[in-house]
């Protein structure tokens, strides 16, 4: 087949499809021609590949042939149904899916947590290693509690809702390679001991919760999720079970774990706005706290209460492959 006369052929076609494409609208009968221009440049297009494979001649009819499959299918419109299903039914069951690894997560840094909470505030000489016992003092007196209230309250929350998305970020690329996540969640487990043991041996603790509990409980578990959603696409590569392929399972966990990641934005926007508008004010610190656990019961009782209902309805949470 020689190559310029195939394409001084079908020179016309293709550029009619062009002009086609590119019209926001059409009549009936363009509309037709559309669809069979469309689909004869696709047939051109294997033939090309098969046959006369020039690379020139294969990007201008894929670029063509994709453009003209955009204008016979249509893009797809924003709309705000679309983003409530994803806050009604798609993230929720992603979540509710993963709650497994990432309980499991949240359970191993409570422990993890503690034990350092408990050695730092028990063993003096262990936390005299890591700071001065004037530094250590004015944490307890003044730094701990001031931090919350040092910048303008929506200044403060965008700077804590970057670095939160950040970590959690960290947390769930890590968790694909397994060992990466369990080294932030660690870092995060070993500071919030240190501070916790500092903060309850030196007669502090209610002020440790009062400060912490009002965010940082819907804050850490967002944490939590991410790592767990990471975790599990790491695992998939190990054992991606009877059903899916190695790397179909890989894909299918990452297509849903990036769901999950993208509904945490907003959890940790949520976490976020706790931390600088309700972790400084005047109100007690057991209505703090309150509010705090009050929060995470409701992220808790949305995700299972919505995470079961779509997965009763088989809403599928996948990403649909291109």
């Amino acid at each position: 087949m020689d190559l310029d006369a195939f394409v001084a052929e079908h020179t016309a076609e293709w550029r009619r499809l062009e002009v086609l494409s590119r019209r926001r609208r059409l009549t009936a009968r363009e509309a037709d021609e559309l669809v069979v221009l469309y689909q004869r440049a696709a047939t051109h297009l294997s033939v090309v590949r098969s046959r006369l494979p020039d690379p020139s001649l294969v990007a201008r009819l894929s670029r063509l042939v994709l453009t003209a499959r955009a204008a016979v299918t249509g893009g797809s419109a924003f709309s705000w149904r679309s983003v409530g299903r994803f806050f009604t039914h798609g993230f929720p069951l992603v979540v509710y899916r993963a709650r497994r690894w990432w309980i499991s997560v949240a359970l191993i840094f409570v422990a993890v947590a503690g034990f350092f909470g408990f050695w730092f505030g028990t063993h003096p000489e262990a936390l005299a290693v890591l700071m001065s016992d004037d530094a250590a003092q004015a944490i307890v007196d003044d730094e701990f509690e001031s931090y919350y209230s040092t910048y303008a309250a929506p200044s403060f929350a965008a700077q804590v809702w970057s670095n939160n998305a950040w970590v959690g970020a960290q947390s769930f690329a890590g968790g694909i390679l397994l060992l990466p996540a369990a080294y932030v969640l660690f870092q995060n487990a070993l500071n919030l001991g240190l501070m916790g043991g500092l903060m309850v041996s030196r007669g502090r603790g209610d002020l440790f919760f009062g400060l912490i509990a009002p965010h940082g409980l819907l804050e850490m578990t967002a944490i939590f999720v991410a790592a767990g959603l990471g975790l599990r696409i790491g695992w998939s590569a190990i054992a991606p079970g009877p059903e899916l392929s190695r790397a179909a399972a890989v894909a299918r966990s990452a297509r849903t774990g990036m769901v999950g990641v993208l509904g945490l934005v907003a959890v940790f926007a949520v976490a976020a706005s706790l931390e600088a508008f309700v972790t400084p004010s005047p109100l007690p610190l057991v209505v703090k706290d309150a509010i705090g656990v009050l929060v995470l019961i409701g992220f808790f009782a949305y995700v299972t209460i919505r995470g079961r209902a779509a997965e009763a309805e088989s809403f599928e949470a996948d990403v649909p492959d291109a």
